[in-house]
């Protein structure tokens, strides 16, 4: 939390928080209500956040304790907001309780006014009786786990040894990893650069994350790091990082051999341009960056521009394009190599989006499966003789990892697909994970699979 933010009255904070947990509640992505945040207080009101939601499971089981009939939504949010951050975390609690609970109920007299003595009864009741509601509290799985029952019994189904520690990682805070640009320089030189910032890093030079990445031993702003307005670093997870080594080639083990200088490349759903730049920095291609949303499409060109991208020898088309649709946007012209980085559940990233559990329903995976079926089936005839296509996504679920590629690779049987030996499968983040190499901290879940024509 920023110092400016920091010295932002606790009841402001309380009430912004308590409007992006409402919002949440009522499926609006916690992005988009930290935008409609003022700007003195949008730093301290995503931390909390993040606290907050990281424990809504949990302040919803002691708010149906306490009150079961669910009071109306502005008054819910902030009542929640409250419990979750007075919830035993095993850490240093962000404010002294009693502090946290007058501010609430500060917050609740300029916002509700109503509610204000409501809310006051509720929160000193746990105070008082707080060991034995905490314990009936987390006979619920959802307050144990911090995650919704139906994404609980998901990851049981997907992950029978591993579920408890996969649901304790996603409430952790991620590490902020940084991908040095390597068309200006080497992640050594600027470890020195940040060194001399008075910021210390970790350089990860395992090749399976292309050698430029750097681990922050602790987070700042962008703005902070050094040349990060000039296009030198980004801001990428080291799961992220794997896509560019693994779709353009190398010489490590099981890695196919490298994309020749000028290969045609096409980016399926590029934004917001993470991925897309790594290529380019890596190497000189004929790139077709491809998403259905226009606005998500203008991330991508703004981050090539700051990064100074494509440079000489490179060309990159971008196209607002369904790329299930190839006959609407292709050219006709194959393509030697495919990133399909598919839409999905993102139940990978929940450690940086803590709001996406909440947010997404068990429906969904099967459709977001099926959107992921139909790209693959559309993609892969557009490949040259001994292409090459990476499947990804941010998601620990089976559905839409393991389970999709395996389908895939029956029903394309015909047109040989084969299965690179490079190919990593499911990262969870989890240590004891064999598919997941203890190089460095963990990375987000992450599922790869990269298939090739003979």
């Amino acid at each position: 939390m920023s110092a400016h933010a920091a010295s932002a009255p606790l009841h402001r904070l309380l009430g912004q928080v308590a409007d992006a947990v409402a919002g949440v509640r009522a499926g609006r992505s916690l992005t988009d209500l930290l935008a409609a945040t003022p700007a003195d207080l949008r730093a301290g009101t995503q931390a909390l956040s993040f606290t907050a939601l990281r424990a809504l499971g949990g302040a919803e089981a002691l708010r149906t304790l306490m009150a079961p009939k669910a009071p109306p939504p502005a008054v819910d949010g902030l009542l929640l907001t409250a419990l979750a951050l007075l919830w035993p975390t095993g850490g240093p609690p962000p404010y002294a309780e009693h502090t946290l609970v007058d501010q609430a109920v500060t917050a609740a007299r300029a916002r509700t006014p109503a509610a204000a003595k409501f809310i006051n009864a509720i929160l000193r009741r746990f105070l008082r009786e707080r060991d034995a509601l905490l314990a009936q509290a987390l006979q619920q799985p959802v307050a144990r786990h911090q995650h919704p029952a139906w994404w609980i019994a998901q990851l049981q189904r997907d992950w029978p040894a591993q579920a408890s520690a996969l649901m304790a990682a996603a409430n952790l805070p991620a590490p902020m990893v940084l991908r040095v640009n390597a068309r200006r320089s080497t992640a050594a030189a600027y470890l020195q650069r940040l060194a001399a910032a008075g910021l210390t890093a970790q350089l990860l030079a395992d090749p399976a994350f292309g050698g430029q990445a750097l681990v922050l031993d602790q987070a700042c702003p962008v703005h902070q790091l050094p040349g990060f307005a000039d296009g030198d670093v980004s801001v990428q997870d080291l799961s992220a990082q794997r896509a560019g080594p693994l779709l353009l080639g190398g010489h490590g083990p099981g890695m196919l051999p490298p994309l020749p200088p000028g290969a045609r490349v096409l980016d399926a759903c590029a934004a917001p341009g993470g991925k897309t730049a790594q290529l380019l920095e890596r190497a000189d291609l004929d790139l077709v960056a491809i998403d259905s949303d226009t606005a998500r499409l203008q991330r991508v060109r703004q981050t090539l521009d700051r990064l100074h991208l494509p440079a000489p020898g490179s060309t990159v088309q971008l196209l607002a394009a369904d790329a299930r649709q190839p006959p609407a946007w292709w050219d006709g012209r194959p393509f030697d190599a495919i990133l399909l980085d598919a839409p999905c559940t993102a139940s990978g990233i929940v450690r940086r989006h803590p709001d996406v559990r909440w947010l997404r329903r068990a429906a969904d995976v099967a459709a977001l499966a099926d959107t992921q079926r139909q790209l693959l089936d559309a993609l892969w005839p557009l490949l040259a003789p001994g292409g090459r296509l990476l499947y990804a996504t941010c998601s620990v679920f089976r559905a839409e990892g393991a389970h999709q590629i395996d389908a895939f690779l029956q029903r394309q049987a015909a047109r040989q697909p084969r299965l690179a030996a490079a190919s990593p499968g499911h990262l969870t983040g989890v240590p004891d994970n064999p598919d997941m190499p203890a190089t460095g901290p963990a990375g987000d879940g992450f599922f790869y699979a990269l298939m090739h024509q003979p």
